[in-house]
């Protein structure tokens, strides 16, 4: 014989029942609205993967994502903290304010067809979008609409920010507009990032600074009276054999990389002006600048060796992530709800030919349906994201948008982005951002919980300021 249900219990099931059916009936509604946007937004993505801008230099990029986000009735603020390609577009109706990361600068000299196969294609840059940010900057704008039209179509008071962030590779740019107070009012940050996984940890990373040395001497015949010159390039290559030297005296997590910009022009003449670009990471941002100051006394000492002289300029200086679990959990949970992408016929033809070109293969292909676990992690590069998340409540996560094994900083990562694959992996971050947002709108309790966590992982007596200090922003870096 059953048990008898009260009538309490009736209108509880009965509750229950509306709230699943609701549940569904939104998740549809949401579908859709992600659907109606699709091809409004792969086309600016592939816009931006054939702009290829540098950074600080996006123009077009920045010009292409306005239209589309005041077309969607966005109030749009641009040239801001000093940048002409930095901008806001924001839909508000008062209530708890969010803010979607974009990005959409390339890297030099990575021009790329989307050939599965090394195929430069010239451009006005020579560079490409090796990091995925023109993914990265639409999928952002796309999932702002989507959630901006939920908030008008349910009535919800709440705004939801498209924060346009140039010259994340080496520039700092959300450095600059952190620094200018432009995340103050800001009660959560989302961002993602294109990647060959798809995973939401709770990750950290290096913290980062880097410099231009420039060095100067006399120039000289080579041959006929190199007694009368000093080198500048000889003051580079003493400084990189001690930074070199240096590398068995620091703190293992730490990672010093340089490349020579400028080392003269022809052998039979000393160079008289030569250059060497330098980073330093850490976890920690006062171990970065103890590193950073270690490598000045090198760069000094080689001037004095070489009887040449020295100055340098800091180039840019980004804080290591500081992960929020309350926010990161709530995120895997979402991308995990939004799940992977399965590749068609074609695109796995187009995988197994891009597979050949890895030195070490070692990943099936054909599916990116798993989603990593949740975990805590590091990882040994630097992102300006990073300062951001000591200011304000952030979480993001890696939409597979890549073959998988694909290295991010490469030819493969250009061309893979430049595909139907790259496209899938967008979709699938857009539902995962809008979800986020969405679900932080109708549980505010759950914003308060993340403030609370970053303000007792940042300690009282926090006070923020940037690596990069007062300098402005570096707007011809990659000129």
């Amino acid at each position: 014989m059953g048990r008898k249900i009260n009538k309490f219990q009736r209108r509880l099931f009965s509750l229950i029942f509306l709230l699943n059916l609701n549940s569904q009936v939104y998740a549809e509604i949401l579908d859709k609205s992600i659907n109606n946007h699709k091809e409004q937004f792969e086309q600016v993505a592939m816009d931006l993967w054939n702009f290829a801008e540098l950074g600080y230099q996006e123009n077009n990029s920045t010009a292409r994502l306005i239209a589309e986000l005041e077309k969607e009735g966005f109030t749009i603020k641009s040239n801001l903290a000093g940048i002409p390609t930095a901008f806001i577009a924001e839909y508000s109706n008062g209530g708890p304010v969010i803010g979607i990361l974009g990005e959409y600068d390339a890297l030099p000299g990575l021009a790329q067809t989307s050939s599965p196969f090394k195929e430069i294609e010239p451009n006005a840059t020579g560079a490409g979008q090796a990091c995925g940010h023109h993914l990265f900057g639409a999928g952002s704008a796309w999932a702002a609409v989507v959630v901006k039209e939920w908030l008008v179509e349910n009535n919800i008071s709440g705004t939801i920010r498209f924060y346009g962030t140039p010259a994340e590779e080496g520039g700092s740019g959300k450095v600059y507009m952190v620094r200018e107070g432009l995340f103050d009012d800001v009660d959560i940050v989302l961002h993602w990032h294109p990647d060959d996984v798809n995973g939401a940890n709770a990750m950290t990373n290096n913290s980062n600074k880097s410099a231009r040395f420039t060095f100067k001497g006399i120039s000289a015949h080579a041959a006929g009276a190199p007694e009368l010159g000093r080198s500048a390039l000889d003051g580079v290559e003493s400084m990189n054999m001690m930074v070199n030297m240096m590398r068995e005296h620091v703190p293992q997590s730490s990672r010093i990389h340089y490349v020579i910009t400028k080392g003269g022009l022809a052998p039979n003449v000393v160079p008289d002006l030569a250059e060497v670009y330098y980073y330093v990471r850490h976890p920690k941002m006062h171990k970065v600048e103890e590193l950073f100051q270690r490598v000045v006394k090198t760069a000094e000492g080689a001037a004095l060796g070489t009887e040449t002289s020295v100055t340098y300029e800091v180039m840019h200086g980004n804080y290591s992530l500081l992960p929020n679990t309350v926010l990161q959990k709530l995120v895997h949970e979402k991308l995990s709800e939004a799940g992977g992408v399965t590749y068609s016929d074609k695109e796995n033809l187009y995988a197994k030919e891009i597979y050949k070109t890895f030195m070490s293969p070692k990943l099936e292909i054909g599916s990116q349906e798993n989603i990593r676990p949740y975990k805590e992690s590091h990882s040994y590069g630097s992102t300006d994201v990073g300062d951001v998340s000591w200011n304000v409540p952030t979480a993001g996560f890696r939409a597979a948008t890549w073959v998988p094994g694909t290295a991010a900083h490469s030819w493969q990562a250009v061309a893979s982005g430049g595909t139907s694959i790259g496209l899938k992996g967008t979709k699938m971050a857009v539902k995962t951002l809008s979800t986020t947002a969405i679900e932080l709108f109708l549980k505010p309790e759950l914003i308060n919980e993340a403030k609370k966590e970053l303000h007792q992982r940042v300690g009282k007596d926090f006070d923020y300021k940037p690596l990069l200090g007062d300098r402005l922003p570096p707007l011809d870096y990659r000129k």
